[in-house]
């Protein structure tokens, strides 16, 4: 069960130090002034304190201005130089980002951090020669991180898809990735994601001839049939792996993903059961043959678990009692939890029983046991507030005011817990109470500034229920700042920039963080952005692909409902 259940993704971080961000404020206070009469203005402090107030206020233009006065004060502080280009180019200042790029390179010249916002910047700029140059002067670096960073740059560097692939293409042809399978691998799956079957088939050939027999190849190879539509050549190509899945646990899971994600559950399973089996395998299987709803399979899978666990340690009990409970032989699956004898597991078993007293419809048991766990002292936090999330959990019927009162407890016991906040603000916002939701996720940044889950929720709640664009733009950009390269970040900020009427601009960046994420909740944003440019049958085709996703996604249904499709 999660602990932390996120609208957008992010994960908490640490408070601002108190002192530093008063000094800021004075800081930025001043800014309106003259740099002649500026007390801070020359003062490298000063300027660093002023810039990081405005990366924290989410105005990323002043920020910029700020890092670069700094920069140019630091006597060669290459550290400096690159926070500064990289915020300008977060805020898409890109004569700052060239000045702040210009320090950098005088400080650390050749490093792969400053080779690659090189040709970040020239690829923003259009100039497709230097930047190819700049890549491969990565790739041919001889540094393991050279196509690393190569490869993050093409993948979220590039102004649309068409530069990206381009580039790609052009370098494939020249010769300059690297004689590495990891490297292929990560640019084929790149050029997958891109869309450009012509171009992932180039890539596939290399790879092919470069590292023949490799497993890993025919398992990309049977992705990119997957995704082009041919599931039947990307079953053949599966089939041909033979016994792959043996060679490791990471191939095998691999195998597995693919053929869950041709819907091929048994098959997934069966994979899953090649090889050594220990705790997570059994429990991936009896999802598997859970979900495929194969009831005679799972009950075998039990007895076999039963079978090889003659005295299950704790663990094992916990173990069976899951699987138990996924048979919804909630009668067993009780007793099993009931004889963990304790450790770690214990506090788990007792979590776990709950939901299953609930599930028997013994209803007041279940509280009752939740009660007790909450009030525990001898149990963890983390624990107690699982407690306080399920019961709210299983208390979600419509507008239950029981649920209400759940958070309400668990915040007086835990006064401002960020998690029971966030799961207090979805509740609001899923009660289409946008005012209250709005008060918990700005209580959660009250106490910790930079918590991203909370700034990237708040900014894409405000651009997708009211119309306050430029706060929500200013609080999304706070948490880009953090994390550049966060699919669900990447997706509110072209959100917010569709909300804003900038629909290329939007295109660009949702196209970016689907590539990253294949999530119902972001098809769909592309597929209202396509409509409302008039691209009709485009657009259709991402409303199927998110329906084929979770077609009870909520943004897909308001998609749906205003565009008519």
């Amino acid at each position: 069960m999660p602990v932390f259940p996120p609208i957008r993704t992010a994960r908490l971080r640490a408070a601002l130090l108190v002192p530093l961000l008063g000094l800021a404020c004075v800081a930025h206070a001043q800014r309106g002034a003259s740099d002649r009469h500026d007390p801070l203005h020359g003062d490298v402090l000063g300027a660093t304190l002023a810039g990081e107030f405005a990366v924290q206020a989410g105005r990323l233009d002043e920020a910029a201005n700020w890092y670069l006065d700094a920069a140019r004060q630091s006597d060669g502080d290459a550290g400096l130089a690159e926070r500064a280009t990289r915020i300008a180019l977060l805020a898409g200042d890109d004569r700052r980002a060239a000045q702040a790029l210009d320090l950098w390179r005088r400080n650390a010249p050749g490093s792969m951090p400053m080779l690659a916002a090189e040709a970040t910047l020239s690829l923003r700029n259009g100039r497709d020669r230097a930047a190819r140059r700049q890549l491969e002067a990565l790739l041919r670096s001889g540094d393991p991180a050279g196509w690393r960073h190569a490869f993050t740059v093409l993948g979220g560097g590039a102004r649309d898809q068409d530069q990206a692939a381009r580039l790609l293409g052009q370098l494939v042809d020249s010769g300059a990735i690297p004689d590495v399978l990891q490297a292929w691998m990560a640019f084929g799956g790149l050029a997958q994601r891109l869309d450009r079957s012509d171009l992932t088939d180039r890539i596939l050939d290399n790879i092919v001839a470069r590292f023949p027999g490799e497993p890993r190849v025919a398992l990309l190879r049977a992705s990119q049939l997957r995704e082009t539509g041919r599931a039947d050549e990307a079953r053949q190509a599966l089939a041909a792996l033979g016994d792959a899945a043996l060679i490791a646990p990471d191939l095998r899971l691999a195998i597995a993903g693919e053929y869950e994600a041709l819907g091929d559950l048994a098959d997934a399973e069966r994979t899953m059961a090649m090889g050594p089996q220990d705790g997570r395998t059994y429990v991936l299987r009896a999802s598997l043959l859970a979900r495929a709803e194969n009831k005679t399979a799972l009950a075998a899978l039990y007895d076999e678990v039963k079978a090889v666990a003659l005295t299950p340690n704790p663990a094992q009990r916990l173990l069976l009692g899951q699987m138990a409970e996924y048979l919804e032989q909630y009668d067993e699956a009780l007793n099993w939890y009931q004889t963990v004898p304790g450790g770690a597991e214990r506090a788990q078993e007792r979590l776990r029983g709950a939901r299953v007293l609930h599930e028997l419809g013994r209803r007041d048991e279940a509280w009752t046991r939740l009660r007790e766990l909450q009030s525990d002292g001898a149990v963890d936090e983390d624990m107690r507030r699982n407690a306080y999330l399920l019961e709210a959990e299983l208390r979600q019927t419509g507008s239950d005011p029981a649920e209400l009162d759940v958070y309400n407890r668990g915040l007086a016991a835990m006064p401002d817990d960020p998690a029971v906040l966030y799961a207090r603000a979805l509740m609001w916002e899923r009660r289409d109470d946008i005012p209250r939701a709005e008060a918990d996720l700005r209580r959660i940044l009250a106490i910790d500034p930079e918590n991203v889950a909370a700034l990237n929720a708040l900014g894409y709640t405000l651009a997708d229920r009211t119309t306050r664009y430029t706060e929500a733009l200013e609080l999304i950009d706070r948490a880009r700042v953090a994390e550049p390269d966060n699919a669900a970040i990447i997706d509110s900020y072209g959100w917010v920039l569709y909300r804003l009427g900038r629909n290329e601009d939007a295109l660009v960046e949702l196209r970016r963080a689907y590539s990253m994420m294949k999530d119902a909740e972001v098809a769909a944003h592309i597929g209202e952005v396509l409509w409302v440019m008039g691209r009709h049958d485009e657009a259709r085709k991402y409303f199927d692909e998110a329906r084929g996703i979770d077609p009870e996604n909520r943004s897909l249904i308001r998609a749906l409902e205003k565009t008519g499709a």
